[in-house]
């Protein structure tokens, strides 16, 4: 067996706690208990079957073949979603993307949430009441906000009153489920905080990310640290504007819209661009007054 095979799929410690737990073992537990709803199981990969109503039918080889060895080397950070359709089987809900992956990394076991027919209410209670727990990282708190919006159909302002927090705090939690696994773990093994989370996800450049998370890791950086490292950064990105020099319009020009100008009775300018090109103006302030100078530029 290869060490992807061996290597325990990566939860973190609030996660991990809750498999070591018999009480929260939900393969062993009545469904119907809200609190069973809140939990995580591992489940052996070759119980699960995909779900034939997923409209999402393609996958894009490159990501998944991304994904793959980012599990085979972080674990699976995210659990799937399942449904219970009888003993020791199960039907894929959500992220048949990472069941894919994981799949391809050769694990044979993958953390799930386990769902039964008509439980929306039940895992609605249990997830809110999950957030509440004092222990939870900043990840932790984004899956559970991320669930409640896809599985409880519910609206960011919505949640926000469920769980008594703030739109902002709920947005800056789901920003941080865009950030690589290798990041996304270290927030949940508190190797770096909420702070230094939020200011990582802002950078666009994923191999500056890394670097960047890497010397925070490495050097025991603080938040105000890494904000003037990427501060520095951008300095260096926004190239300063150079000021394009006026184009001069010499004596001689300027002689000749003086003399074109009282030829056609009209204002005459010249408008030159740095590049060399430009423009000769004539203005006129009719239709008459544009014949009268076209019959004089026809002379």
């Amino acid at each position: 067996m290869s060490s992807s095979q061996k290597k325990r799929p990566a939860l973190g410690k609030g996660l991990s706690a809750l498999l070591e737990s018999s009480l929260t073992d939900i393969t062993s537990e009545d469904l119907s208990d809200a609190s069973v709803l809140g939990s995580v199981a591992l489940l052996p990969i070759s119980a699960i079957e995909a779900n034939p109503f997923n409209p999402r039918t393609h996958f894009e080889e490159s990501a998944l073949m991304e994904l793959k060895e980012s599990i085979a080397t972080h674990g699976i950070i995210q659990p799937i979603t399942v449904r219970k359709l009888g003993r020791s089987k199960y039907q894929l809900i959500s992220g048949e993307r990472r069941f894919k992956a994981s799949q391809l990394a050769g694990l044979k076991e993958i953390p799930a949430y386990i769902r039964v027919a008509n439980d929306q209410t039940m895992l609605e209670m249990a997830l809110v009441e999950n957030i509440q727990r004092q222990d939870l990282n900043a990840i932790e708190v984004a899956l559970s906000y991320h669930r409640l919006i896809q599985e409880c159909n519910l609206t960011q302002e919505k949640l926000a009153q469920q769980v008594s927090k703030s739109r902002t705090s709920i947005t800056n939690h789901l920003r941080l489920l865009k950030l690589p696994a290798k990041i996304q773990l270290a927030v949940r093994e508190n190797e770096i905080s909420m702070g230094h989370a939020r200011a990582l996800v802002g950078i666009e450049d994923d191999t500056l990310q890394i670097e960047i998370f890497d010397r925070v890791v490495n050097e025991s950086l603080s938040v105000r640290d890494l904000e003037n490292i990427l501060r520095e950064e951008k300095n260096k990105t926004e190239e300063p504007k150079k000021k394009e020099a006026k184009p001069v319009v010499t004596n001689q020009q300027v002689d000749f819209t003086q003399d074109f100008s009282d030829k056609v009775a009209a204002k005459v300018q010249i408008k030159k661009q740095p590049t060399g090109n430009g423009k000769l103006i004539i203005n006129f302030n009719s239709e008459v007054d544009l014949n009268r100078i076209i019959e004089i530029l026809n002379e």
